[in-house]
């Protein structure tokens, strides 16, 4: 798939690369000295189209190993493409306005476990309602015309892992107030479009990048445009008016595609 990726990027000329988290299976690094992480990037995205900017949420998998190290300056000495700069941060472009939110605290479930990183984090009610209201600030600052925000986990999601109530209740509700374009994840191994039934908002899964799940499927509220239960990934290309994604297998075959067109006045 790594070819693939490639292949497209070269085509398209892409600009930079995002990672929707698990960056370093199974348990993250250690430090930013493990050879894990040589093995599991560096290694791994060797095509020329693939030496831009590659900005890192992180997910579960890389905060039960040390969450921080994936943080720290030190890591990009080892390959300066690798900006996991903060745990939610924001991207901006002048066509775009990315805002990459850090999901993994929102689970109650990994927050009451110990093998969890926990650090620079707790405590978890605090830092949700800071990262939240921070989140609203910035998309109501946002003059983009395309405003997409990033997470590890699903809102939305008709794969294995299905809807996560906490971000349904406390997330959702921002990204429709605020005009979001899109909401793009990854946890679910599956590529998935699912389109909010009261709201303009896009969900989209790319999170076939490693093991898939084939057949394990959950129902959502929403309406699911495409689903697919193996490997793949999903690049995006945007200009002012318009948006094109693209889904392709672990082959570079195009699975489903999604345009959105808007005017000047659309924008907001």
């Amino acid at each position: 798939m790594c070819l693939q990726m490639g292949l497209v990027g070269e085509k398209l000329d892409i600009d930079f690369v995002i990672s929707t988290g698990d960056n370093i299976y199974d348990d993250g690094i250690a430090n930013t000295s493990d050879p894990l992480f040589k093995e599991c990037f560096t290694n791994i995205y060797t095509a020329q189209s693939l030496q831009k900017p590659w900005y890192i949420v992180l997910g579960n998998h890389d905060y039960t190993g040390n969450a921080l190290a994936q943080q720290d300056p030190a890591i990009r000495e080892v390959d300066s493409r690798y900006l996991a700069i903060a745990k939610s941060f924001i991207v901006n472009s002048e066509i775009a306005d990315f805002f990459l939110v850090d999901t993994s605290p929102f689970y109650l479930k990994y927050w009451n476990s110990s093998k969890y990183d926990w650090r620079n984090v707790a405590p978890r009610d605090t830092y949700i309602e800071t990262l939240l209201k921070d989140l609203d600030d910035a998309l109501t600052q946002s003059e983009a015309p395309w405003k997409i925000v990033v997470g590890h986990h699903p809102i939305s999601s008709g794969c294995e892992h299905g809807n996560t109530t906490e971000l349904q209740q406390l997330l959702r509700p921002i990204l429709e107030a605020r005009g979001v374009d899109m909401y793009v994840n990854g946890h679910d191994h599956c590529l998935q479009h699912i389109s909010s039934r009261n709201s303009p908002v896009q969900f989209m899964t790319s999170g076939g990048g490693s093991k898939a799940w084939a057949g394990k499927f959950k129902t959502t509220s929403d309406k699911i445009e495409f689903i697919y239960d193996g490997q793949g990934f999903m690049s995006m290309q945007l200009s002012k008016t318009e948006a094109h994604l693209v889904f392709y297998d672990v082959a570079g075959n195009v699975l489903h595609t999604y345009d959105s067109t808007k005017t000047e006045d659309d924008e907001h």
